[in-house]
């Protein structure tokens, strides 16, 4: 187990007491899994101070007010698609803060928003509509009607490289280099479908060719 960076309180006292009793930095290191270090920054900042409590950092100032802070979180809930960007202009439009894209994002998820979107389907009125009304139709279901139920979907697996945004990490100057190119094929490089079931009474069926000719068992 590697050791641990910091203590609590009662361990500091703990350690303390050791150093007293004359047990070496290090086996008290070893006693409580920290690093020989830790115990003697602690000897040190006990005999400087008499205390065993880590001195509280004031920090970076915080350069959004409270205020300004609800005005992103509304920005970026009543508009989903807009960018960090975007918002930062119109916070410095509104109230002349002038902040940085990536304060912005650090704004956004502290507010626990996530930025990658869930791709789905298109859903008309219809549609839903349907749904509430098949979730309603079993919203009571038993586990014993459940289990006559048989779950299936189905997913394309990619020959080439994944088919959405991949990134590499390269030097200035090195932009054709050899291992920062992505090679990929005109037309696809082609994919295969992979199709699954789940149920309570079947077992992973794993088939190939047309499914339509593939019975599945009774």
């Amino acid at each position: 187990m590697p050791p641990r960076r910091k203590l609590s309180d009662l361990d500091r006292g703990r350690a303390i007491g050791w150093l007293q009793d004359g047990v070496a930095a290090r086996q008290v290191a070893q006693r409580l899994a920290v690093a020989p270090s830790v115990i003697i920054k602690l000897k040190q900042r006990f005999q400087a101070t008499g205390r065993v409590q880590e001195r509280q950092c004031s920090g970076r100032p915080r350069v959004t007010t409270q205020r300004e802070d609800r005005f992103i979180q509304r920005q970026a809930m009543q508009q989903r698609l807009a960018t960090a960007n975007n918002i930062r202009q119109r916070l410095q439009a509104t109230t002349n803060t002038v902040v940085s894209g990536q304060t912005i994002r650090n704004r956004l998820h502290n507010f626990g928003f996530a930025r990658r979107p869930v791709r789905g389907t298109t859903l008309t009125a219809n549609h839903r509509a349907a749904r509430r009304a098949w979730c309603t139709q079993h919203v009571r279901w038993q586990r014993q009607q459940w289990a006559q139920v048989l779950f299936t979907d189905e997913s394309r697996f990619c020959l080439e490289p994944a088919d959405g945004r991949i990134r590499v990490c390269r030097r200035r100057g090195e932009r054709f280099a050899e291992g920062a190119v992505l090679e990929r094929q005109r037309f696809g490089g082609g994919s295969v479908m992979v199709w699954g079931e789940i149920s309570t009474r079947l077992r992973t069926l794993c088939t190939s060719g047309q499914l339509d000719r593939c019975p599945l068992p009774e």
